[in-house]
Order: structure tokens, then sequence, then C-alpha cells
């Protein structure tokens, strides 16, 4: 990290971005994102998800450390790698409607969905931020929202909460997105450890639904057929106790573990090829603002002021 970086090594970014914890929530936000269908379809017609979740994961955490904890130079070459990738991503749904991966409405959907996870998971598993922190965070995903060149974001945090309210009530589960979920509750390790990864898969699916229904909003858990505790009752008590338990140690751990650059480490030896440098081509499925963006004129709003940003719509 580089004080010459978008976000600097002072920021509350820096200190909550690395942190491991937050790949509790990756399920979430895809799922989160899905739910839009113009992003559903998206992942289902361009992505390679399915086959290399976790090689995903990893480019797409490295892109955004670049961007946001980078030097210009290295933020510039990885914004302008994105535009090029996202220029390509576009296509019909399967209503007939077309989609764009320069949609205005669908890129502000999937970066906040991306920010709004951030938020649930530190208030539910790490408990790092307090309320001006996270109005500090909010503040510094806007710079990231302009330097994506997103046309409209809400101006400060309440705007964005009331934006979030308003859009999830607005967002359908469709069939694409049920499908997409089945694959991220029962992620593919055989890539990596060989018949052996079947098994892991199975052994993960009920932690992976257990937390992520957890996280989720109630109306899209139960449309996404998620159970609390993954349907097990103990299990959800079991979860309540290590949610506040993750919150007490979770601020405590050493700095080394937590700085920008740790999560992309952490996912490197779960995907096959870890030493690759494939490009990102998905629209959707992303873990941070970084892969979600396109760049388009004009800038987003950063003096604090709310703005009209437009909700999801599901038809």
């Amino acid at each position: 990290m580089t004080v010459e970086a978008l976000l600097g090594p002072d920021t509350v970014s820096a200190r909550l971005l690395g942190h491991p914890g937050l790949l509790l929530g990756g399920p979430r936000a895809l799922l989160l994102q899905v739910a839009h269908p113009g992003v559903a379809a998206g992942v289902a017609q361009h992505s390679d998800f399915a086959s290399d979740p976790f090689g995903r994961l990893t480019r797409t955490l490295k892109v955004m450390d670049r961007i946001a904890f980078g030097r210009p130079e290295q933020a510039a070459a990885a914004l302008a790698g994105l535009d090029a990738v996202h220029r390509r991503v576009a296509g019909v749904r399967p209503d007939g409607v077309a989609y764009s991966a320069d949609d205005p409405e669908l890129v502000l959907w999937v970066h906040a969905t991306l920010i709004d996870t951030v938020l649930r998971v530190d208030a539910r598993y790490l408990g790092i931020l307090d309320e001006p922190a996270r109005r500090r965070f909010y503040e510094e995903s806007m710079l990231l929202a302009a330097a994506f060149h997103l046309p409209e974001v809400p101006g400060d945090l309440d705007a964005f909460r009331r934006y979030m309210a308003a859009a999830l009530d607005r967002v359908e589960v469709g069939d694409d997105a049920r499908r997409i979920a089945g694959q991220v509750i029962r992620p593919s390790f055989g890539a990596v450890l060989g018949p052996a990864g079947s098994v892991l898969g199975l052994l993960s699916a009920p932690l992976l639904e257990a937390v992520t229904a957890d996280l989720l909003p109630s109306r899209l858990r139960r449309a996404y057929g998620l159970r609390r505790g993954a349907g097990v009752p103990p299990a959800a008590v079991a979860l309540q106790v290590a949610a506040t338990l993750s919150r007490l140690v979770s601020p405590r751990l050493p700095a080394a573990l937590t700085r920008p650059g740790t999560l992309a480490r952490a996912t490197v030896p779960f995907h096959p090829g870890h030493g690759g440098a494939a490009r990102p081509r998905q629209v959707g499925g992303r873990s941070s603002p970084a892969n979600s963006a396109r760049q388009r004129p004009g800038r987003a709003s950063t003096n604090g002021k709310s703005t009209t940003a437009p909700v999801p719509r599901s038809q």
C-alpha cells in the first residue's frame, strides 16, 4: 500500500477490506446481485464462475487491491482493463429484455450490494466499525465509485440505506439466480482436490448455507429457499454464539492478518493454476466494487449530499 493510493493506509477501508472475515459475505453479495435479472443473465452467459469460483474470487480481489490501494499507474491500468472486459458483456435476458454491463442501474446495484455486504458482515461478525467509522467507510466507497465513473450514487450513508431498502423490496429471484445460488452454496473443489473435492463441497455446503442465510435479508432468504442454521435449530444457536465470539476476537487480530491483499492471498490455494493471470469476465458475482464497475462519463457525487440513485427494476 502506498500513500499515493486512492485509499491510503490511514483510511477505514485499509483497516477493513483485507480482513479475512469478509470472505463470509461473498455468497451473500453474489446472491443479492443476481436477484437483479440483468446481473443474473450476465453471470449465466458470460462468467466462468461455476468452473472456477475461487480463481474468479482471487483475481477479483487482486484487481480491487490495485485500484484501491495500489500506485496511481496500477489503479489506472486495472480500471482500463476492466473497462475493456465489460465493454463486451451484453446480451438478452430469458424474458427477452436486453442488458449491458454499461447500464448505470445494473452497475450501481452491483456496487451497492458489495458496500452493503461489507457493512453487514462487519456488524454481524467483525465488530470493527462504529457508526462514525461506517460513515467514513461509505464516504471512501464514493471515491471508488467516482474512479469507476458511476454517474449517480447515494450521497451519504443515510441515502444509501434508503436506496438499499427500496431496492431490496423490488428485486426478484429468478431461475438463473436460483441456479447460480446452487453453485455458490455447493462450490466445486474437484479441480483442486480431485475426488476429495466433491466430499469437501458436500461438507461445506451446510456451513455456507447457514452463514449466507444468516446474512441475507429475510425476503430473499426465503426466495432462495435457504434456512437459518441450514435447517438445524442447534446450528442456528451455535452460529449466534460464534458471531458474538467473532465480534470480540476480530478487532484484536494482528494487522499482518488484516491488511489489504490478505483476502487475495487467502484464496490462492483454492483454485487450479493459481499463478495464472486470467482476466475477469463476469458482470456480477464480485466480492469487491472493482469487478462490478464500468467506466462511464461523469462522476459520482462526493459532496456529502444525497443524489437520486436509480432503484433496480425487477421487470
